[in-house]
C-alpha cells in the first residue's frame, strides 16, 4: 500500500508543472488580508486520506514541492499560514490643551461726570444782594454797557412795566472811585418828556430822570443810561446803585439794585 501511494506521488510530482503566477497571487492575496484565514484540513480524517496527507507531507518536505503534493491529491494548495506582521501602532498622542491664561480684569476707573457748563446768554446775573429788583408791575435790571472801557463806562437801567406809569422818578448814583466825570446821559423814552439833572451828592455822581406832570411812560421796556470818565482802569461797581419810584392806575410800586458787568 505504501509503496504504491509513493509511486504514485512520484509520477504525479514528475508530470506536474506548478502555475507559479497563480501560487504568487494567492500568497499576496493572503498577505494583503489578513482577515482571510487559510482553510486548514483537519487531520482527524478517515485512515487512508489522513495517511495520504502525512506522506504528502513527507515528500513535500523532501522534494520542496508543497503545492505538487497538494495538487496531486486534489486539493487546494496548502500554503503556510502567514501571521501579518502587527501594525504598529503610534502611541496615541494625548493632546493636551492648555488653556492661554485669562487676562486678569484691569480695574475699572470712574471718571468723574463734567461739570455742566454754564449756558450763555440765557441766565442773567444775579441782583446784588438787598435787591428788589420786581414789584407790582415793574422789573428792573442794572448792567455795564458792553462799549465801557478803562477811561470810560455807560451804565444802563432796563426797565419792564406791565402797566402804564403816571409818575416816574429814575436815580442813578455812580461812586466816586476816582476821576468821576459826567460826559452825558440818554433814555429811549422821549427827551421832552423828564426833567434831567446831574449832581456830586454824598461820594457819588447822581443822575435824575422824572417824568412831566400830565406824561406817561407806556407799558413796555425802556432804557436809561448815565455815562463818565474814570481813572484808568477796570472800575469797581460795587457801590453803584438805581433806584425807581413810580405809579400806575393801580398803585405806587417801586424797584431798586445795582449794577452787574454782562461784558
Amino acid at each position: 500500500m505504501n509503496d504504491e501511494i509513493s509511486r504514485r506521488l512520484r509520477e504525479t510530482a514528475a508530470a506536474h508543472e506548478p502555475n507559479r503566477a497563480r501560487i504568487l497571487a494567492r500568497v499576496e492575496r493572503g498577505a494583503a488580508d489578513p482577515s482571510v484565514r487559510h482553510r486548514t484540513r483537519s487531520i482527524a480524517r478517515s485512515g487512508p486520506r489522513a495517511a495520504i496527507v502525512g506522506l504528502v507531507a513527507a515528500a513535500t518536505l523532501a522534494t520542496g514541492g508543497l503545492a505538487v503534493a497538494v495538487a496531486a491529491i486534489g486539493g487546494d494548495p496548502l500554503l503556510p499560514a502567514t501571521t501579518p506582521a502587527p501594525t504598529p501602532t503610534a502611541p496615541s498622542a494625548t493632546t493636551t490643551v492648555t488653556s492661554a491664561p485669562t487676562p486678569s480684569a484691569r480695574p475699572t476707573t470712574t471718571a468723574p461726570a463734567p461739570a455742566p457748563a454754564p449756558t450763555s446768554g440765557s441766565a442773567r446775573p444775579a441782583p446784588p444782594d438787598g435787591s428788589r429788583v420786581k414789584n407790582g408791575p415793574l422789573w428792573s435790571e442794572g448792567s455795564l454797557g458792553a462799549n465801557s472801557n478803562i477811561y470810560w463806562a455807560q451804565s444802563n437801567l432796563t426797565l419792564k412795566t406791565a402797566k402804564p406809569l403816571t409818575s416816574v422818578t429814575v436815580e442813578m448814583r455812580i461812586a466816586q472811585t476816582g476821576g468821576v466825570r459826567s460826559t452825558g446821559h440818554w433814555r429811549t423814552l422821549p427827551s421832552d418828556d423828564f426833567t434831567v439833572t446831574v449832581q456830586e451828592s454824598g461820594g457819588a455822581l447822581l443822575y435824575r430822570w422824572v417824568l412831566k406832570p400830565g406824561r406817561t411812560v407806556p407799558a413796555g421796556q425802556h432804557v436809561f443810561a448815565s455815562q463818565y470818565n474814570h481813572a484808568t482802569g477796570a472800575r469797581d461797581l460795587e457801590r453803584d446803585i438805581y433806584h425807581v419810584d413810580a405809579q400806575s392806575s393801580g398803585g405806587s410800586f417801586a424797584v431798586w439794585g445795582g449794577f452787574t458787568t454782562t461784558r
